[in-house]
């Protein structure tokens, strides 16, 4: 096999587990990249509804309130202003959604799913803090995050203790048979924000193929450079040398020398050869002479 070809054979092959390796580690990297900014965009509106309820709470509920005994305003409910305020982003975002799922609500909307049950009894059961999953929407592959409501206002019950304790426009509009029977501390719901995949992989994957078809672009061009160097600094020097010794070998002694240059070692190896077809000559003539000596003799 020649030098070229075993050459190329050695680096294709690490070019090859690089190129594969470095893909490997693109791929991983750019998928969870892609889930941290749809778990960055989901936490912010979480938040953002948070912020929703917490501006009723304090700036609207207590306005409305007097009117309560004579209208019931599901403006002065924090769910309510939350939920309808994201209504308005689905309308520019429509796979987007956000639920107050409920086990028991006062609005039937609200009443969870049987997914969103399974989380809310997770929390029930002690699960704390904030959960995260994926699961198959309608709209296809969806990130969800999830946060348990829970009643930590003694306000709260007036609306959802027994339906004595509630406002006569509350039980006029949703009856008595939903949203009661809720205690102090006790989880009765969760927050749920949930995202489509669909669109962050497919940017990702976009990503991640652009980077591929460069990285692979410099590889070969990085192959092609090398082997141009190879063949001026190594194979080309080495050929000629290789020529002449063949040359020599055959009788042929009126080649011109080597003009050393190049790397130390190939200049090195030039000198030597150099040095070598001067040694031959000089023997060929020591023994044309001793040739010369003996016919006279």
């Amino acid at each position: 096999m020649r030098l070229r070809t075993r050459f190329n054979v050695a680096l294709g092959s690490v070019f090859a587990l690089g190129f594969i390796l470095s893909i490997l580690v693109t791929y991983a990297v750019v998928l969870q990249n892609a889930k941290d900014e749809l778990l960055r965009n989901a936490s912010l509106m979480m938040e953002t509804a948070l912020a929703v309820r917490n501006y009723t709470i304090e700036e609207i509920k207590p306005h409305l309130d007097p009117m309560l005994e004579a209208t019931f305003l599901p403006q002065t409910v924090p769910a309510y202003s939350a939920i309808e305020t994201f209504a308005r982003l689905q309308k520019k975002y429509p796979d987007f959604s956000y639920r107050e799922a409920t086990l028991n609500p006062t609005n039937p909307r609200d009443r969870s799913t049987d997914w969103e049950s399974r989380i809310i009894d997770d929390f029930r059961s002690g699960k704390d803090g904030e959960v995260i999953g994926e699961r198959e929407s309608a709209s296809g592959p969806s990130l969800y995050i999830a946060r348990p409501i829970r009643i930590t206002n003694p306000a709260c019950l007036a609306c959802h203790s027994t339906p004595a304790a509630a406002p006569a426009s509350l039980l006029a509009k949703y009856g008595e048979d939903n949203g009661f029977g809720w205690k102090l501390d006790e989880i009765v719901g969760a927050q749920i924000i949930v995202i489509p995949t669909d669109l962050a992989q497919r940017n990702a994957m976009h990503a991640f193929w652009s980077f591929t078809a460069i990285l692979g672009a410099l590889f070969m061009l990085l192959f092609v450079i090398i082997n141009l160097m190879l063949t001026r600094l190594v194979v080309t020097p080495i050929k000629r040398i290789a020529d002449l010794s063949d040359e020599i070998s055959k009788g042929n002694l009126d080649l011109a020398e080597f003009e050393e240059g190049g790397a130390d070692e190939i200049r090195h190896l030039q000198a030597s050869f150099n040095r070598m077809r001067r040694s031959i000559e000089k023997a060929i003539k020591v023994v044309q002479l001793q040739k010369d000596l003996l016919k006279k003799s």
